[in-house]
């Protein structure tokens, strides 16, 4: 029995994780969405410019026979002893994993998008100079299941889906803004060095090599690579401050296709 083995903020646990994954990322789009929404039509109150700003609950298309379900990787919500992750696994029905030895949590598959269910509407907005917040957490996960589509408990990482969206919708270019400057090499090395620009044949050289960390740089090097790869357009990495200089040259990295 739970009683003999566990205390009651331990079955609060249980409860409060009982919430399916599809639903949690469509409530955490909608909140944050929300909050972003607010914020820039302040700012643009403030700068009197007229727009129209939107956040839209996005809908990310997997596959159900992807071999990420097979072997799930992402660390998701809080952090357990040994014992009590395995046993939360049991009630929850959960795959626990020891997380870089800060402990114990759930780990999800983690799906690469296929197609963005709402690419249509997205680039009707963006046609329309609608400012558009869309692909919030990557996504809500779903399946195609005959005429209907079906939630997952899974995570899909942010940057490939807004390559995806970028893909889909013909941007101009794709931009991924982040918290440093330039894409660098050899990182905390003495021979780190920033990369100005870079061929996409070159830059996935070096992400196959190891330059870059999976829980760090990776995914934006890799989504970037995809929208150039697929499209034959630019993508630029930078920082959040930078945004206004990137386009200009003087800030970033920009990844191109001969």
């Amino acid at each position: 029995m739970i009683n003999n083995v566990f205390s009651n903020a331990l079955k609060e646990k249980i409860i409060k994780n009982a919430m399916p994954f599809a639903e949690c990322g469509s409530m955490s789009q909608g909140y944050i969405g929300y909050h972003i929404q607010n914020a820039i039509n302040t700012e643009l109150n403030k700068r009197n410019i007229k727009g129209k700003v939107v956040s839209l609950i996005t809908q990310t298309i997997v596959d159900k026979n992807s071999t990420a379900f097979k072997n799930p990787t992402k660390p998701v919500g809080n952090f357990y002893d040994e014992k009590e992750a395995k046993f939360l696994a049991k009630e929850n029905n959960w795959i626990v994993k020891e997380d870089a030895g800060r402990g114990w949590r759930r780990v999800v598959p983690s799906p690469k998008p296929i197609d963005i269910v709402e690419k249509d509407i997205i680039k009707i907005l963006s046609d329309n100079n609608v400012i558009l917040i869309a692909g919030g957490g990557g996504g809500i996960p779903v399946y195609k299941e005959g005429d209907s589509l079906v939630g997952v408990d899974a995570v899909i990482d942010k940057d490939f889906t807004s390559a995806k969206i970028a893909e889909l919708v013909k941007a101009d270019v794709f931009m991924i803004l982040t918290a440093i400057n330039k894409v660098i090499i050899n990182f905390g090395k003495p021979e780190a060095k920033e990369i100005d620009e870079i061929e996409w044949n070159e830059l996935k050289k070096l992400s196959n090599s190891g330059h870059f960390p999976a829980g760090s740089m990776r995914p934006k090097v890799e989504a970037a690579l995809n929208f150039t790869n697929n499209t034959g357009k630019k993508s630029y990495i930078s920082d959040l401050s930078l945004v206004d200089k990137v386009l200009d040259g003087k800030a970033g990295t920009k990844i191109y296709k001969k």
